[in-house]
């Protein structure tokens, strides 16, 4: 029963993911507008990085991003590298190439990991899978929902709210998971932003 009910809940949800996708009105939250604009991604604990050093690939490769938030790859120890861009790092890592090659051209890729602490969004609670997860620019409560698996039996969706920190404020914005996982209420989908907490509590009966 519980397998079948989380499988119509996750369809649900992407039927919802393509009706949202062509609706020409999206929803924001309360108190707030969209902000993925310019948004970049940064670099942040965990991340996998992947350097290319023009003509150079003895020098190139995988280096991962340390609990620290350094790295280090070959020439080049402990080069902070949390919560820079791909192109800031990059130009740090040609100067500190510099010492050993000459005019050094350097491009850094991303290849996984979820971003910095604070750029992060976090489920909690009645989630099937509560989660950190990698923003992304435009991502929505939907889409968020879909990488969680949906609500448990226990949830009191229509209860939720996301904790959103807006110039150095917490912020607590009132969400319906009821009415858009299970009713398909395109109307309560919201845009998640960089650092957003979604709180799912439990239902009390």
């Amino acid at each position: 029963m519980f397998i079948t009910k989380y499988i119509a809940a996750v369809g649900a949800l992407l039927a919802l993911a393509v009706m949202t996708g062509c609706s020409s009105t999206p929803t924001y939250p309360p108190g707030g507008s969209q902000a993925s604009s310019d948004w970049n991604y940064l670099i942040g604990p965990g991340d996998s990085i992947k350097v290319f050093v023009w003509r150079n690939p003895e020098v190139s490769g995988d280096f991962p991003v340390r609990p620290d938030g350094k790295m280090t790859m070959n020439l080049v120890e402990d080069l902070p590298a949390s919560g820079k861009t791909p192109s800031q790092l990059a130009r740090d890592i040609e100067k500190a190439l510099a010492k050993y090659i000459q005019e050094p051209i350097v491009t850094v890729i991303v290849a996984g990991g979820t971003g910095p602490f604070d750029q992060q969004v976090r489920v909690v609670g009645e989630a099937a899978k509560p989660q950190a997860l990698n923003y992304r620019v435009k991502m929505s409560l939907v889409d968020l929902m879909i990488e969680v698996g949906g609500l448990t039996d226990f949830a009191a969706g229509n209860k939720a709210y996301i904790l959103r920190t807006v110039k150095d404020q917490q912020e607590r914005v009132g969400v319906r998971l009821e009415d858009l996982v299970k009713g398909g209420d395109i109307s309560a989908n919201v845009d998640m932003r960089p650092g957003d907490v979604l709180v799912i509590p439990e239902s009390l009966f």
